[in-house]
């Protein structure tokens, strides 16, 4: 049986692959590397001075086309390479284009975020336009499937669930770990002894990091040893600090001793940070779809005290896998529940293990690829029968 011959289209805003891509292109990288034996594999990404604009990595055939004209030149590219599937990455418009273009190719549009199918980004009826010409709609949470389907009804019976995943590989538990190179690294930071509460993602409002800072006066009161790295920026690769950065370093000032900022971690860095921390904090409050930290967290074997809202809930299993806060409440449960577990080693310990023991059943890449093929396979097979039907029967 010939391999399903599928390209993937990422935004062009960050290269591919790279340590200072967003979470799409992240995702994009670790399923296509499960996909690889088992698909022909093209990912078109943007140009960058250092990569070259064709290379083949991996079994990954990888097209970087210039910026210019980004979509019109995948379009011709694509046109030679006749693909079975073009799958693209969170951009619902170049779904629309493409369709246009390949009105016989299924044309699948891979959603991480509410991000760009929301104003600003497009207005409810370009969105409804695009959703409409995509002949799937793949999506990481049920949440986001739900928001999706609120907004354009009609599209629901073609939305896709598929979550992402964390590699059991990289992400191994704490207990399994080399414990001195653990050890050395809190001695080199000056942190020996300390209790380390880590923050991972970008410093934006949405992501809640004021809140976190909000509860940390109390945490450390009740916790004396207790220190919140941040690891992040505002953009992913970037020093620049934004009017909230600010706002956070102002918030932080009066509990310097407790609170330390990590300038932007590439991807390859994360996990030897999460074998540092006793928790990890994910206080998004709304609109986060999945949040990759999560499961990578878990994979750590990490309590992970996370706001009870959007796809977390889906993630984590309150008080068995970890510890949702109730985001009307957040503040007041982000103390309750990081002091819990941070003096409570016996509980942190059997929450640790059995989130491993999710992310090991649900929550790997290796998942998510069998999932996808799985869908692109009945997708050809649905075609195939299409095809197979008589003119009348499909006039009709």
């Amino acid at each position: 049986m010939s391999k399903i011959r599928v390209a993937i289209v990422t935004p062009g805003t960050f290269a591919i692959p790279s340590e200072k891509s967003s979470s799409v292109e992240l995702a994009v990288m670790q399923t296509a590397k499960q996909m690889a034996g088992e698909a022909e594999l093209t990912v078109f990404g943007k140009k960058t001075v250092r990569q070259p604009s064709r290379e083949t990595r991996g079994g990954i055939r990888f097209i970087r086309p210039p910026r210019r004209n980004y979509i019109r030149n995948i379009s011709r590219i694509l046109k030679k390479l006749k693909p079975d599937i073009i799958q693209v990455e969170n951009r619902p418009r170049f779904a629309r284009f493409l369709k246009k273009r390949f009105p016989d190719t299924h044309v699948a549009l891979s959603l991480h975020s509410t991000t760009f199918i929301s104003k600003p980004k497009i207005t409810p009826q370009a969105l409804a336009s695009c959703l409409q010409h995509a002949d799937s709609i793949i999506v990481n949470s049920h949440f986001l499937k739900t928001h999706i389907a609120n907004a354009v009804p009609e599209t629901e019976s073609k939305i896709v669930v598929n979550h992402l995943g964390a590699d059991p590989e990289r992400f191994i538990p704490k207990w399994e770990a080399d414990q001195s190179k653990r050890l050395a690294k809190l001695r080199k930071l000056g942190l020996e002894g300390k209790k380390i509460i880590l923050y991972v993602g970008r410093l934006i409002p949405i992501k809640g990091v004021h809140h976190l800072l909000r509860a940390m006066p109390a945490i450390a009161a009740i916790e004396p040893n207790a220190v919140l790295l941040i690891i992040g920026s505002a953009f992913y690769g970037s020093k620049r600090k934004t009017p909230y950065v600010k706002r956070l370093r102002r918030m932080a000032a009066p509990i310097k001793r407790h609170v330390r900022f990590i300038p932007y971690v590439g991807h390859a860095s994360i996990p030897s940070w999460f074998q540092l921390a006793d928790a990890v904090v994910v206080p998004s409050p709304e609109r986060e779809a999945f949040g990759l930290v999560n499961v990578e967290a878990m994979a750590t074997g990490l309590p992970v005290v996370a706001a009870g809202a959007g796809g977390i809930t889906e993630i984590i299993e309150h008080g068995q896998s970890g510890l949702l806060a109730n985001p009307e409440r957040l503040e007041e449960e982000i103390v309750a529940y990081v002091t819990h577990v941070l003096n409570d080693s016996e509980f942190a310990r059997k929450l640790g293990e059995q989130a491993v023991r999710r992310v090991r059943d649900h929550f790997t890449w290796k998942k998510t690829a069998e999932r996808l093929l799985e869908h692109y396979r009945n997708m050809e097979k649905a075609g195939d029968r299409e095809a197979d039907r008589p003119e009348e029967q499909q006039a009709t």
